[in-house]
């Protein structure tokens, strides 16, 4: 039920005036701290960006698109059987995603975001040997060291590089398959999104969230990020929980343990997906003598990307902390903590819209008072979401570039907008940010 108080909607746009101040107080005081200080490392901050206000071949579909979207995805989502509402949100989620990368053009857009100096297809040609590379792969962690892997490399788990050589390996190498791979991929966080909401909070919120899941500003870096195949496999692994523990399913179970492996495998920093886990695992609870039968499932699936790779010779643990000496040797260690702290919120309200901000107020209120089920079970999962990301943000390991790196918590988020009233003129709003982002700024990712 949408909570219909009479200020309630006044209360709405309080909330996203008050993202629209913190964004624009960290645009003007990121300004002062770059020209002033160089310290940021970022040309629009507080994104990674450049103001570059451009048309391009993506403009005329990502417009027809938004408009679509805007006019006839409520009612849309409304109608459509369930089966095929899923499939409908990811094949439209790829073709936004994709519009607003084709802005920037096809070779600036998608098929070189991977191939550049830091970026995972660098060293495609280091995996000729795969078990000795991870072998050795922890002794070219630090920066300094002879062979020292590009920063992106360096920075997570080799799971991510060993899906681009694997790509490689079957045919589908450079830098244009690798981003198809990652906007194709990416764009099924959507229909995962949906699919755990059916099946731990209600049918009516999932319909009523798939269209702020598909045009969310996000999808400005969801086109060619690996950090938006990662997103992806997270919420896979986090919907197959949910369909295991509402069905009480052990394939499900099993299917969520070896995804919930592969991303902590693919981003040290999703293991703060577990928040996320755990709130599904209170949600969808099973009685107790069906615990075992799911809980067997999921563990032998997780250990399974650990074992691989353990077995190989890469041992995560020990990386991590090498990462985190690289991180301060870089430019991490020079970036304010004092400006990023809260400037990263103001990527995170950038990149989930002011619906999103509009709507995290009604979440908190349905999260108390739960005279809503449905409303407070959804608001249960956008608030593990927002912890994991708080998180992250007082860590310290995440400062700058956000806008991607949080994307796989930013997708948890949306869903809040179910809650919403009048959604078109708030889906109006997301896809309005997003396409001025896109055809403003330049974006690094």
């Amino acid at each position: 039920m949408i909570h219909r108080e009479p200020h309630a909607p006044r209360r709405d746009l309080y909330a996203a005036a008050a993202a629209v101040l913190l964004v624009t107080a960290a645009v003007l005081a990121g300004r002062h701290i770059q020209d002033a200080h160089h310290t940021l490392f970022v040309h629009w901050p507080p994104l990674f960006a450049d103001w570059d206000p451009h048309l391009g071949p993506g403009t005329p579909a990502a417009l027809v698109l938004a408009a679509a979207g805007v006019a006839y995805g409520p009612p849309l989502a409304a109608r459509l059987p369930w089966r095929a509402l899923p499939w409908t949100a990811w094949a439209a989620s790829a073709a936004w995603i994709a519009a607003l990368a084709l802005v920037d053009g096809w070779h600036e857009g998608i098929a070189t975001r991977l191939t550049a100096p830091n970026e995972y297809l660098q060293v495609i040609d280091r995996f000729h040997d795969i078990p000795a590379t991870l072998r050795g792969f922890d002794g070219h962690i630090l920066a300094g060291v002879p062979g020292n892997w590009p920063a992106h490399v360096a920075g997570h788990p080799p799971a991510a590089t060993l899906t681009f050589v694997l790509l490689d390996r079957i045919g589908l190498g450079g830098g244009g398959w690798a981003g198809m791979w990652c906007v194709v991929l990416g764009a099924s966080a959507s229909a995962a999104v949906l699919v755990a909401l059916r099946a731990l909070a209600d049918e009516r919120l999932a319909r009523r969230a798939a269209p702020f899941l598909v045009l969310a500003p996000a999808a400005v870096w969801m086109g060619s990020s690996a950090d938006a195949y990662f997103a992806a496999v997270a919420a896979w692994a986090l919907a197959c929980l949910a369909l295991a523990l509402t069905r009480r399913s052990w394939p499900w179970a099993g299917a969520s343990g070896l995804l919930a492996g592969l991303t902590a495998y693919l981003s040290y920093g999703l293991a703060l997906i577990a928040l996320i886990g755990l709130a599904a695992a209170v949600l969808g609870r099973a009685d107790l003598r069906a615990r075992p039968l799911l809980v067997l499932p999921f563990l032998a699936g997780l250990a399974v990307t650990p074992v691989v790779f353990g077995l190989l010779g890469f041992d995560w643990w020990s990386a991590y902390h090498l990462l985190v000496t690289r991180y301060y040797q870089g430019v991490g260690g020079t970036r304010p903590y004092s400006y990023w702290v809260w400037a990263n919120l103001a990527c995170a309200a950038i990149i989930t819209g002011p619906a999103t901000a509009a709507a995290l107020p009604r979440t908190a209120g349905a999260l108390v008072h739960r005279g809503d089920r449905p409303a407070a079970r959804l608001a249960l999962l956008v608030g593990a979401a927002l912890a994991a990301l708080l998180i992250a943000d007082l860590s310290g390991m995440s400062k700058a570039e956000t806008e991607r790196i949080w994307l796989p918590f930013a997708v948890w988020l949306l869903p809040a907008c179910a809650l919403l009233p009048r959604p078109r003129a708030w889906l109006a709003a997301q896809a309005i940010l997003a396409l001025l982002l896109n055809h403003l700024l330049l974006t690094g990712w």
